[in-house]
């Protein structure tokens, strides 16, 4: 695996081919989701999910680690893959084209509230469009992509007892992984 690459270089290379990277998405039942609020780039003012970049070479459960480590200052476990976000909103004014793949995750060793971020019941104005749509309706969001989740994929808000529809959370309810060693972990997949 290979560390960072310099902004040149990452800009010649992204400005033409995707980037993936990898969402980390931490939900507490007391507390809701997760926040970071970007502090440089494009996305500066901006709550979103923690992420970063997948780097060459790295495993993808490994990437998710790595982020919510230097991101968050957090060890996770990674728990279910919850589907793909695409940010057209960067291509479309002329930025890199990422796509995240984003893995619901347990913390283990975590500080109460990482710097840079808060716990939201109810999703802010100010993020990205296409992670507020994914986080409200992952099921739906990943409908318009062509995937198909099985019933049990939960909207990720469902957890929080302050959500809209409290008490009918997903906590508990199984999913059915299946193994891909491309991404390094368990998943939920349904054949279409």
């Amino acid at each position: 695996m290979r560390g960072p690459l310099p902004k040149r270089d990452f800009d010649a290379i992204f400005s033409r081919v995707p980037r993936l990277t990898v969402e980390v998405v931490l939900v507490l039942a007391e507390r809701g989701v997760l926040l970071q609020l970007r502090d440089a780039g494009p996305c500066k003012g901006l709550w979103s999910l923690p992420g970063g970049t997948v780097r060459f070479g790295e495993p993808v459960v490994d990437a998710v680690k790595r982020v919510a480590h230097d991101e968050l200052e957090m060890t996770v476990d990674v728990n279910e893959f919850l589907g793909y976000i695409e940010y057209p909103s960067h291509y479309n004014n002329g930025l890199d084209s990422p796509v995240g793949l984003a893995f619901r995750v347990g913390a283990i060793d975590a500080p109460d509230t990482p710097r840079h971020c808060e716990w939201f019941t109810v999703l802010p104005e100010k993020m990205h469009e296409e992670q507020r749509a994914f986080l409200s309706e992952p099921a739906a969001a990943s409908a318009r992509a062509g995937i198909k989740l099985p019933p049990a994929v939960p909207n990720v808000l469902d957890d929080v007892t302050h959500s809209r529809d409290a008490g009918s959370g997903a906590a508990g309810r199984p999913i059915a992984p299946c193994r891909d060693s491309r991404l390094g972990t368990d998943y939920v997949k349904e054949k279409q």
